[in-house]
């Protein structure tokens, strides 16, 4: 009888444990919906791509981009010369995942020259703001959005960097900046803000494995539809 109680006790406080993690998980969800914003969880990238030597399963050759479209939340991929020339010149997406685990990210504008959308139909601008993403209630002003040197959103490589996250190039594992979100004034004209959570698999607070599945974005935006610079979300 004894050792049946102990037992029990030891399945019950396993079962305590597990539902405390899960709750725990849970709420790290939970914690980015805020009733306005929408927010995207694990949005595939091009993960049969590799850098370096190829893994099991995955090819070594440049990442193929993807563009990403607010409104509706539409994923459009860039594999070939067809897909460039319908797509990277039209006003017709918002942000593109580029570059080593799509990892490098741009608004759709047709000035800067390294912009997939260069000479083509759309003018956006974005600024970094050193806030966290609930607390920017109010877009920039037109003349800061026109005097931005902000281009691609990637590798933070010092502090005052654009970039959305670190790098280590001891672990070679990314770690979002917390504290940042970006303002962004879309090709219609109208005013978003943009937090970029995460690039692997389940969101995980931490990454300390290399072989951590990526890239799958997790990340919120809110755009203000009646074309006011109100970006409130409380």
């Amino acid at each position: 009888m004894h050792q049946l109680k102990s037992t029990l006790s030891i399945l019950l406080g396993g079962m305590l444990l597990l539902t405390a993690c899960k709750k725990e998980a849970i709420d790290q969800t939970l914690l980015l919906e805020d009733g306005k914003s929408t927010v995207i969880k694990d949005l595939a990238g091009d993960t049969e791509a590799a850098m370096g030597t190829s893994a099991p399963g995955k090819v070594n050759r440049p990442f193929y981009i993807f563009l990403f479209r607010l409104r509706d939340q539409k994923q459009i991929w860039i594999r070939n010369a067809a897909d460039s020339a319908q797509w990277l010149k039209s006003r017709d997406w918002d942000l593109a995942f580029t570059g080593p685990y799509n990892s490098e990210v741009y608004v759709n504008d047709k000035s800067y020259q390294f912009n997939p959308g260069y000479e083509g139909e759309a003018s956006s601008a974005v600024i970094m703001l050193g806030q966290l993403y609930a607390n920017v209630s109010q877009a920039p002003s037109d003349t800061e959005f026109d005097q931005s040197t902000a281009n691609k959103i990637g590798w933070a490589s010092s502090e005052n960097s654009n970039g959305w996250f670190f790098y280590s190039l001891n672990t070679h594992i990314m770690q979002a900046i917390p504290d940042r979100t970006y303002a962004i004034r879309l090709p219609d004209g109208k005013y978003a803000k943009l937090q970029l959570v995460n690039a692997y698999k389940g969101n995980p607070p931490t990454v300390t494995d290399l072989n951590w599945p990526a890239p799958y974005f997790t990340f919120r935006y809110y755009v203000q539809q009646d074309g006011s610079k109100n970006l409130n979300t409380k």
